[in-house]
């Protein structure tokens, strides 16, 4: 059983990310205790599916004994070294060239960091140096997608298009600027692909005239497919249309694949998927499965040399005392094994059947739409199907569908605006892809019943 006292000493002392403070206090902790594959145990002995696979991270499942060993041998071995005066160890050498080798067209240098944000961070300062190394120190200007998230630092957060990771912060900053998103189920120009992606076209176009032409442009964000925003696919062909035209104007194409990577929509890099190589690219997450923090900027050959030739003899004055830890490398080593080794595999299959098991949600009367790309999917939810109305924020659909699934044995992403997210692990089996669907439907029929939701219908 829970001790109450664990609860009063987080209630107390552990300042929870993206919460309300007050609302963690009140509400208390739910306390997770072990996992195995993709079912995760809590303090109370309560079994869950774990359909959002941590946050979107743990791809490779729960308890691979092959990781652990992988962390515990290196650690034994070298727990730390260090990357600075030219140091190094052999797992983060071995996994910057197993990484180079995979990754999309010449992404074949790697800078490690200890996750997507401070990733997302790196990239912004190494388009900036690359920027002025090449003469053009009046390219400073950003731009990235509404609804879209490259993370929770001070600099990503205002490239993040999320409403909670600006109020209060004071950003974005003035040189940080957005575009409207793709998302087709509520796109002004209607779903047609080409009228969509005309559309965004166009956005990127004048937002570019509106800061000051192409000459002052430095880079363009975009996930392949926007994960914080409520799982947001765009048609095909949108990202390669985005991408050429940012080619066509010199401006750095950033595929930020810190959630879509290591085999979450099928391939290793969904970049693979769109058929494009970015200039930059941002994984982590899936990387080392969640098992120990890691993430890395893929730099393309053309920009590291820019920035290695404009530096010279002078050091390129970036770095992080844990990037390229070797424990974390060891561990990115045994998961990409893992994944070439039937976990991607088993992902597409798995993928394939929750998309076809949440498709047949889509008779419910509260769906309006399911969308999604292998093992990322979305249900988005409406009081009326015609008219695509959200849930009434006044009932708090995020916190009382997560809580509801929570009960039904299900752990699931609840967006405060009625979208249910999934990113369940790779290695989920026939009947636990099943069982998600099955508990999704017992959580839609539930809040089907209650009287606000049904009034709001009315």
């Amino acid at each position: 059983m829970l001790s109450n006292s664990l609860i009063e000493l987080d209630r107390d002392h552990w300042i929870h990310p993206v919460a309300s403070y007050r609302g963690h206090e009140k509400a208390g902790v739910r306390v997770l205790r072990s996992a195995k594959g993709a079912t995760i145990t809590d303090a109370e002995g309560r079994q869950l599916i774990d359909g959002f696979a941590g946050l979107w991270c743990v791809n490779a499942g729960y308890g691979q004994e092959s990781i652990v060993e992988a962390a515990a041998n290196q650690m034994r071995e070298l727990a730390y070294a260090t990357g600075y005066f030219g140091l190094g160890s052999e797992p983060a050498i071995r996994l910057a060239a197993e990484l180079a080798e995979r990754a999309p067209g010449d992404l074949k240098r790697v800078y490690f960091t200890l996750g997507g944000s401070d990733a997302v961070d790196s990239t912004v300062r190494f388009i900036r140096y690359y920027q002025q190394a090449r003469g053009k120190p009046q390219k400073d200007q950003f731009i990235s997608i509404e609804q879209g998230y490259h993370g929770s630092s001070t600099v990503g957060a205002g490239l993040t298009a999320l409403p909670a990771f600006h109020a209060g912060f004071g950003v974005p900053y003035d040189w940080q600027h957005k575009i409207p998103s793709h998302y087709t189920y509520r796109n002004p120009v209607g779903s047609d692909p080409a009228a969509v992606i005309a559309a965004s076209l166009a956005a990127l176009k004048a937002k570019v005239d509106e800061v000051g032409g192409a000459e002052r442009v430095a880079a363009f964000y975009c996930e392949p497919i926007q994960g914080s925003g409520g799982v947001l696919v765009p048609p095909p062909g949108w990202v390669k249309a985005m991408r050429d035209l940012c080619a066509e104007l010199d401006i750095l194409f950033v595929a930020d694949e810190v959630i879509t990577g290591f085999g979450r929509t099928g391939p290793l890099f969904a970049c693979e998927d769109e058929g494009i190589v970015p200039d930059l690219m941002t994984t982590a997450k899936g990387l080392t499965s969640g098992y120990v923090p890691m993430g890395a900027v893929l730099m393309s050959q053309k920009v590291y040399d820019v920035i290695a030739d404009g530096s010279g003899a002078a050091a390129v004055g970036h770095g992080y005392t844990y990037s390229a830890h070797p424990v974390s490398a060891a561990v990115g080593l045994e998961v990409l094994r893992l994944y070439e080794n039937g976990l991607l595999e088993n992902g597409r299959k798995a993928g394939a059947r929750l998309m076809a098991g949440l498709e047949s949600l889509s008779d419910h009367p509260l769906v309006g739409e399911v969308r999604g790309r292998g093992m990322l999917a979305a249900v988005e939810l409406v009081t009326d199907k015609a008219k695509k109305t959200p849930l009434p924020a006044a009932s708090a659909p995020a916190q009382r569908v997560f809580d509801r699934a929570w009960n039904n044995g299900l752990v699931i992403r609840a967006f405060g605006n009625g979208v249910l997210g999934y990113a369940p692990p790779l290695c989920c089996t026939e009947a636990e892809i099943d069982a998600i669907v099955e508990r999704t439907r017992k959580t839609l029929d539930e809040t089907l019943a209650d009287p606000d939701v049904r009034a709001a219908m009315a």
